[in-house]
């Protein structure tokens, strides 16, 4: 296995037509079913990277921005941002296309972290990420950034650690009752 490898050698993607049994309630399609859609191409690209199985350790931040309609076309791209010893950031971006008049929606964009494994589950080292360009730089860098804040956010929130008066002012003006014991 190389010890490195470029965006470029793991970036995956696929098209899909959204059918109406993809579609919810309200005739749009399904966010649940775009997310089983993500964690698949997250899967696909980062075994593709690490060359073994792969589980979703976490995903950061989902927000749909547009619909999608029953009958356009839609398109996950994925690509690794950012490698750690054993995981791996995989950034994914959702289109979706109308077919009839060809307009082009940007959907949402995630990102999955993603932890290679060996057969008895152990993680296992993954190569590290060869960039290449500004953008890639910006990407593996803002990764990183984003590894540190939930680090720094879970520490600061940890159930031992965290001290009640420290907030009560802090949710002043929320639409929050306290009632402690």
């Amino acid at each position: 296995m190389k010890k490195f490898k470029t965006v470029q050698e793991s970036r995956v993607s696929i098209t899909e037509l959204m059918l109406p049994a993809h579609s919810n309630f309200g005739g749009k399609i399904h966010g649940g079913y775009i997310l089983s859609l993500m964690d698949q191409i997250a899967f696909a690209c980062a075994s593709k990277h690490s060359q073994s199985y792969c589980v979703t350790a976490s995903v950061n931040r989902v927000n749909f921005l547009n619909p999608i309609d029953v009958g356009e076309l839609v398109t996950l791209k994925a690509s690794i941002n950012y490698t750690g010893r054993t995981s791996m950031v995989v950034g994914v971006r959702v289109e979706s296309e109308n077919i009839q008049t060809g307009e082009i929606k940007h959907c949402n964009s995630s990102y999955f972290t993603m932890v290679a494994k060996d057969e008895n589950g152990k993680n296992i080292a993954v190569p590290g990420l060869i960039v290449k360009d500004k953008q890639g730089m910006r990407r593996f860098a803002r990764s990183k950034e984003r590894k540190l804040s939930a680090h720094d956010r879970d520490s600061k929130y940890a159930s031992k650690a965290f001290k009640v008066n420290q907030y009560l002012e802090f949710l002043e003006g929320e639409n929050v009752q306290l009632d402690l014991d």
